[in-house]
């Protein structure tokens, strides 16, 4: 399950539920028929939420012989919202997610280089998911850029509320930029004139919390190691920072199940005593080349903001792109998982897209409530409707002899192989 582990105290290994904490905080939670938000979102959102759906209804059917279900409360965010309300986030929105504490989301138009700041980001921000959590794994079948894609076996956890998505940053010749240059100055270092500005802030609060979740999850799964990605060969004090924090945080909270790689080869002869969770770190760019070159070596990936978002989508294109990645974000009492790819929206309306990524998001969803069965039930259909080659049509031109069908039919195909 993903999403587990406040921890208050030292070597103390137990589970943080969150699903019995939405119970405690709202008493109309049902764990038979929770009520969950829903986000169709913008451009092609309707088109995959419309498929997705009903695979996730079916697999609840299925998996439970009719003893659960989802009820869904459909609400508002996005780029269209606005157009229409006024409002990116209206209170309604904000309100279901409050106290239903878990969501699921389409994808939310973000313009680029103007306008207004990420939905994506705002929502991250006002729940405080500070962790975007994506599982990459190959599914057999499905066209992949590297000769083993099987090896492709990794979770990643992206730092989801500072770094870059703390979103401090001035344009050039403002007034804000100019006296941040002349602070710069006077501190003794240098920038051109006329630049634009952006601060880009890691904590030490933030990046504890994040690799605390990280090696809690490889502990739950019996995961062989953590790696903590970094660029602190040049950013010695914010990435430095970051891989300084996560092995403090491995030895002062973990010590009795982790190792270091140093000490593995130093004391063991570069093999891992039995039980142990190896924490080693890589520089992101070094980092770049081993998912590539030697991807069966890692298993949970630990990132600032930037390192991660560039790692989750390098890592999704290995095993099908961002169609069939899922992603989530996780807080402390919260959760919203989503759909990780953009709009995209010259297909929109068209049923022609590839609605996996919101499928697998789902599953995740269903997982993280506890309802293991049917995310399994969901795992294994999309495995069969790939093996049958009956799919939409970023998979179908890369695979002879598929069938391409469209995005609703994609998922009519994923239930009748349940």
């Amino acid at each position: 399950m993903i999403g587990r582990g406040v921890r208050n105290e030292p070597n103390n290994h137990k589970e943080n539920h969150i699903w019995e904490l939405q119970l405690l905080l709202t008493p109309k939670a049902n764990l038979s028929s929770p009520i969950i938000p829903c986000i169709a979102g913008d451009g092609i959102g309707p088109d995959i939420w419309n498929a997705g759906k009903p695979v996730l209804d079916c697999a609840v059917a299925k998996a439970y012989g009719g003893r659960r279900r989802i009820e869904w409360l459909p609400v508002r965010a996005g780029e269209d919202c606005w157009k229409e309300t006024g409002e990116f986030v209206p209170e309604a929105t904000k309100e279901a997610i409050t106290k239903y504490r878990v969501a699921i989301k389409g994808p939310l138009s973000t313009p680029v280089g103007k306008g207004f700041r990420s939905v994506n980001v705002m929502l991250r921000q006002m729940y405080d998911l500070y962790a975007c959590v994506r599982p990459v794994s190959h599914i057999p079948g499905v066209p992949s850029p590297v000769i083993h894609p099987d090896d492709v076996n990794m979770v990643i956890f992206r730092e989801n509320t500072e770094d870059l998505y703390a979103g401090v940053e001035w344009d050039h010749d403002t007034p804000e930029a100019e006296r941040v240059i002349a602070l710069i100055k006077e501190l003794g270092k240098n920038v051109r004139p006329h630049s634009a500005i952006g601060i880009k802030p890691i904590s030490e609060f933030g990046s504890k919390r994040l690799v605390r979740m990280a090696i809690q999850y490889a502990i739950d799964h019996k995961l062989p190691n953590v790696t903590l990605v970094h660029k602190g060969n040049i950013m010695k004090f914010t990435e430095g920072g970051f891989r300084r924090w996560g092995y403090e945080v491995a030895a002062e909270e973990f010590g009795d199940v982790t190792i270091t790689e140093e000490e593995v080869t130093k004391n063991f002869g570069g093999k891992a005593p039995e039980g142990k969770i190896v924490i080693k770190d890589r520089i992101t760019d070094a980092m770049f080349q081993q998912i590539l070159l030697r991807p069966a070596e890692y298993s949970v990936l630990a990132l600032p903001n930037l390192n991660g978002d560039y790692m989750s989508d390098a890592l999704a294109a290995e095993v099908g792109g961002l169609g069939m990645a899922p992603g989530s974000n996780i807080g402390e009492g919260y959760a919203i998982f989503e759909a990780t790819h953009g709009t995209a929206p010259k297909y929109a309306g068209q049923d022609k897209t590839n609605p996996g990524s919101i499928i697998l998001s789902g599953a995740l969803m269903l997982e993280y409530i506890g309802w293991k069965e049917a995310a399994e039930l969901i795992r294994k259909a999309v495995e069969k409707t790939v093996a049958a080659k009956t799919v939409t049509y970023d998979l179908a031109r890369q695979m002879p002899g598929a069938t391409k069908i469209s995005c609703s039919a994609f998922g009519k195909a994923i239930c009748e192989h349940m």
